[in-house]
């Protein structure tokens, strides 16, 4: 018993040495985690300027793109007249108006022409692509209903609106309303053209000047309409001026021949 109890401390010593061990690797741990802590801390704040920097890089872009959206939009068309429609109030009939369209820009520009109303209002042509400095006459086609309840016409003026919007092209082609659709941050709204209706019966000058632009109109159509000038005459008296040089040559020739015989 007493060799048993005299063997106990050794024992006794190894445990306790045991769960010592533990103890000291905690505190290791703990030295590590801090050293951590404290580079994942450096980590932050040397990531943070760049943070800071992106979000200042987004919000001056913000900036950019609002002051971009409260600039005025630059024209590149004229219009004539610039804000109105005149229509001659006739209810029940199709009516007509024109607007002149100039290209006021430095590149080939593109138009298009829409409507509150599509049922009852139309324009020839509904678009085009207008060269720099050029203008065109179109033709906006209304049909003027009855007035309702003792409507009286002039009330009719805000209801239905014309919008014309523009679109800078590379160059002349054709013309294809698909454009608008593809370039849709490209286009401009160029003017929104409310209807004004005029009596027929009063003379007025928005009258006079109205009838002087639809016939500008008819007379663009009509031009329009005539075929091209051919180039055939104009080569034909190419051919005649090369038909008289060699009638010319050979007369001089047979002339030359005589002469030679008669010295002979």
């Amino acid at each position: 018993m007493a060799i048993e109890t005299g063997q106990k401390p050794p024992s006794d010593g190894k445990v306790w040495g045991f769960f010592k061990l533990p103890f000291r690797q905690t505190g290791n741990s703990n030295s590590t985690t801090s050293s951590s802590a404290s580079s994942a801390s450096n980590l932050h704040t040397q990531s943070q300027p760049h943070v800071e920097r992106s979000n200042h890089h987004g919000s001056a872009n913000s900036v950019s793109s609002v002051a971009k959206s409260l600039l005025p939009t630059r024209r590149r068309l004229k219009l004539d007249p610039a804000n109105k429609l005149y229509f001659p109030y006739e209810p029940g009939k199709q009516v007509r108006s024109a607007v002149r369209i100039k290209n006021t820009s430095k590149s080939y520009t593109a138009f298009k022409f829409q409507t509150t109303a599509p049922k009852s209002c139309f324009m020839r042509p509904p678009g085009a692509i207008i060269a720099p400095g050029e203008s065109i006459i179109a033709t906006v086609f209304k049909f003027v209903e009855q007035p309702e309840n003792n409507e009286k016409p002039m009330e009719q003026k805000s209801r239905v609106k014309f919008k014309i919007m523009s679109l800078k092209v590379k160059g002349p082609m054709d013309y294809v309303p698909e454009l608008f659709d593809e370039q849709k941050d490209q286009v401009a709204i160029e003017k929104i053209l409310r209807v004004v209706f005029l009596d027929p019966k009063r003379p007025c000058p928005a009258l006079e000047k109205l009838k002087r632009q639809v016939a500008d109109a008819d007379a663009a159509v009509e031009a329009r309409k005539k075929p091209p000038e051919d180039a055939g005459p104009r080569i034909i008296g190419e051919g005649l001026v090369i038909d008289e040089w060699k009638e010319r040559r050979e007369r001089y020739l047979a002339r030359q021949q005589v002469e030679g015989v008669d010295s002979a």
